[in-house]
């Protein structure tokens, strides 16, 4: 199972992405840790064919829960994947999570990706790139493209799942889990 978990900033991809993890045992991989190098430095800038290469060589397992929106590594990750979980969560949610993840952030100051030494802080919280920022000015642009891409609830012949709530969310990770468990049929062939 390769599932890609996609959805705009603070939408809950992470959290989902840990979960399906957990329940399904399969190795976790955040593209924003395959992003982000000290101090903040981005990939997906300075060296793009560095980073889809990192992305491209986790994406080559059999297994995996990917996490991210870096939709200029489609090519190396969405084409292996089984299935895709949209996280569409509704607006005003978004912005509590993501406030609320910052907040907790920027109190703890804990480093986001190990070795990278990033860590939230308040005073960047105005940026145009800080998440709550962000997650507010693309909300309906990210949404209105997963809408298109997804309207039919498949892309590229991959199954779409579409989570607009936690409720949502808990009952995706269990039939997940439920249909990993499931033996797998036999193929017979007549000679």
């Amino acid at each position: 199972m390769r599932l890609v978990v996609v959805g705009c900033s603070g939408s809950g991809k992470t959290t989902m992405a840990r979960a399906l993890a957990r329940a399904l045992d399969l190795p976790h991989v955040e593209l924003d840790a395959l992003n982000w190098e000290p101090g903040w430095r981005a990939l997906t800038e300075e060296d793009p064919a560095a980073f889809f290469a990192r992305v491209a060589a986790a994406a080559e397992g059999e297994r995996w829960v990917m996490d991210g929106n870096y939709t200029k590594t489609r090519d190396a990750h969405w084409s292996r994947a089984t299935a895709i979980i949209w996280m569409d969560t509704p607006r005003g949610r978004v912005m509590r999570q993501v406030v609320w993840r910052s907040l907790t952030r920027a109190i703890g100051k804990r480093e986001l990706w190990a070795g990278t030494g990033n860590k939230e802080l308040f005073r960047k919280w105005l940026d145009k790139e800080h998440p709550i920022r962000w997650a507010w000015d693309t909300w309906a642009m990210v949404r209105a493209r997963y809408e298109d891409w997804f309207a039919n609830g498949v892309y590229e012949g991959r199954p779409v799942y579409r989570v607009t709530t936690v409720r949502d969310a808990k009952r995706l990770v269990a039939r997940l889990a439920v249909e990993q468990a499931l033996p797998k049929p036999v193929s017979s062939t007549i000679l």
